[in-house]
């Protein structure tokens, strides 16, 4: 995927899901708990996955490796009793291109975090670092989000309804489908705003009679004739 196709189009989470449902792919969402710390920045991009192991040394050289517009996905184990993010790796992976981070674990530094402004996701703050002592070992290059794994180049769409991480082999398929599904709904809405009823956009006074007629006859295959969108 583009790095920044999502982005570009305008995608948000809940197209990307309605894409997968559709076409029958199976997409990773990370768990709901994982919640943004500035609302309002959707990001997308290659996931660069690493596990933390207790010593920020393995972020930073992962960090390296990465390339502009990756997005850094840090395994912490979920943890809330410390944090492995804070102003200074945040900075650093701000300068380096990174576009947002998503941990699974707890961040600190919330204020200079904000002033950053690099799009994180979180389980939330604790002042606390780590007081482990890590093991020496090179990085882990993969990440599992409450058993959800995450892999070098899997498509990452983040926005205030979750993260979703998309194999690199169906993202453009996914992101394109969730781009069209997105212009059907805004138009949708649009026409809302001018006063026309959603019902009436839907012809669901016709929906409703036909499935009279044939009461095995879904509201999707009705949408799919009528070549309207609501998956909600």
């Amino acid at each position: 995927m583009n790095t920044t196709a999502a982005e570009d189009e305008g995608v948000p989470t809940a197209a990307i899901a309605d894409a997968s449902v559709r076409l029958g792919l199976p997409v990773r969402w990370a768990p709901p708990s994982l919640r943004p710390l500035l609302p309002g920045t959707p990001s997308s991009g290659p996931a660069r996955p690493v596990t933390h192991l207790g010593s920020v040394d393995t972020i930073l050289e992962v960090i390296a490796e990465s390339d502009r517009g990756d997005v850094l996905v840090i395994d912490n184990g979920g943890r809330r009793d410390e944090a492995c993010v804070g102003d200074l790796l945040v900075a650093e992976a701000a300068l380096a291109g990174i576009a947002a981070i998503v941990l699974w674990g707890a961040h600190r530094d919330t204020a200079q975090l904000r002033r950053i402004g690099l799009p994180l996701w979180s389980l939330g703050p604790v002042a606390s670092g780590p007081r482990r002592i890590p093991p020496a070992a090179p990085p882990m290059r993969t990440a599992v989000l409450d058993s959800v794994p995450v892999t070098v180049g899997d498509a990452v769409v983040a926005d205030d309804d979750g993260v979703a991480f998309i194999a690199p082999t169906q993202a453009d398929q996914v992101v394109q489908l969730a781009g069209r599904i997105q212009r059907v709904e805004a138009a949708q809405a649009d026409l809302i705003r001018q006063g026309r009823s959603l019902r009436d956009q839907l012809d669901f006074t016709g929906y409703l009679q036909r499935r009279t007629a044939n009461p095995s006859l879904t509201l999707r295959q009705h949408l799919e004739a009528h070549g309207s969108a609501l998956e909600a």
